[in-house]
């Protein structure tokens, strides 16, 4: 039987709300706890040997799937202050130098540069560093095939301006190359909240979205064009997902609306704009206006966002967790409780409405700017990654419940 302390009596409710709902198998989870220092605040997995394994990567170090009890030095490790800030951010797996061996994408601190550290290969010893780009702005770039091409870019903000940074594959140790999609505004700067891609409009190509809206990208993009701009309000929050949401066959868009306060939210896309002019309708899935609670669960700091499928019924569920001590332990709302993982899986009714319900994962880890999400033990579920102030963990799939 799982028990909470009074403090934390709302997390009863979740896992029971959760546990009680027969709409499809119940997923859970075995955490893994791989570190309790504070070396990053996001991860990856890939298979960095080649064995044929996941492995983990978090921070400066690597972990070999699959009982990941075998640690690697990718980098001199140097824990962090949990009062302040770490170096690394965010971490993606990528052959950069195309020697067939998989290397480690680091994005830093906000406003600071983004590295690629190369696989040494069978001759093992040190990572050598490689700089790719500077300086990387927003709270949660991302790597993707934005293009459409199979190419993975740096989606990011710089110096006032939002766009995408791309290697050149005949010089990987070149510094990458920016391409502003929009003209420089003054708010967009390195602690600016909220950023994504995704088909927004359904056209096969992928868009950009930042919390003032989303940026359509053009048929050819020769000569660098600005992309047309579709305004909306998407909070300012962490990740930026698209997804259809409600199953109308339109694009709908997920984010938290305050990454250092509360609210989550899935905004669908209208088949025309309304009245007002707009393009999307929000609806909360985690109230924005305080602690009250929306099926008996509230919690504040969704600073990281993802998409799995993780009750295994064909339709998107969101992973998010809360940022714990974001800005240590006095500032933003509730930084000292409960740093929980949890799940909201989807689940359309008969009229057509969508409505997510919670499921906790865990509720003493928490999540920091990024999870990670493979089939690590080949199951057919996901398994999760998180890192942050409180260490690095991982969450294997283990058997559904009825």
């Amino acid at each position: 039987m799982m028990l909470f302390p009074p403090a934390f009596a709302w997390l009863a409710g979740l896992w029971l709300l959760a546990a009680g709902t027969g709409a499809a198998a119940q997923p859970s989870w075995q955490k893994r706890e791989l570190n309790r220092e504070f070396l990053a605040e996001g991860g990856a997995f890939g298979d960095l040997n080649r064995d044929g394994e996941h492995d983990v990567v978090a921070g400066p170090y690597w972990y070999e799937g699959p009982d990941f009890t075998r640690r690697h030095e990718l980098y001199p490790p140097q824990p962090s202050d949990p009062l302040k800030y770490s170096k690394n951010f965010f971490a993606f797996i990528e052959d950069f130098n195309g020697d067939g061996w998989p290397d480690v994408l680091v994005i830093g601190f906000p406003g600071e540069d983004t590295s690629w550290f190369e696989n040494p290969g069978t001759a093992g010893g040190a990572w050598p560093r490689h700089f790719a780009f500077a300086p990387t702005d927003n709270e949660s770039p991302g790597f993707g095939d934005l293009l459409g091409n199979g190419e993975r870019v740096l989606v990011c903000m710089s110096g006032g301006r939002l766009g995408y940074a791309r290697r050149d594959p005949r010089d990987p140790a070149a510094a990458w190359t920016f391409h502003s999609v929009a003209p420089a505004r003054e708010n967009w700067q390195r602690f600016t909240h909220g950023l994504g891609y995704g088909d927004v409009n359904g056209d096969g190509r992928a868009d950009l979205l930042a919390p003032e809206g989303w940026w359509e990208q053009p048929a050819a993009l020769a000569g660098t064009p600005a992309w047309k701009h579709h305004p909306a309000n998407f909070g300012q929050g962490a990740q930026i997902l698209v997804t259809d949401v409600n199953g109308d066959g339109r694009p709908d868009v997920i984010s938290s609306t305050n990454a250092h306060g509360y609210g989550l939210a899935w905004f669908e896309q209208l088949a025309a704009p309304n009245a007002r002019g707009d393009e999307f309708q929000r609806h909360e899935v985690l109230r924005a206006d305080g602690p009250g609670k929306t099926n008996g669960v509230q919690f504040s700091q969704l600073h990281a966002l993802a998409l799995a499928d993780v009750d295994g019924d064909g339709l998107p569920d969101i992973v998010t967790g809360k940022r714990w001590w974001a800005h240590g332990p006095e500032r933003d709302p509730e930084p000292n409780a409960a740093p929980v993982v949890c799940a909201f899986l989807l689940r359309r009714d008969a009229d057509g409405a969508a409505r997510f319900e919670p499921h906790l994962v865990d509720a003493s880890s928490g999540a920091g700017t990024q999870i990670a999400i493979a089939d690590v033990n080949r199951d057919g579920r996901p398994d999760l990654l998180t890192v942050n102030k409180r260490g690095t963990f991982l969450f294997l799939s283990s058997p559904s419940q009825p």
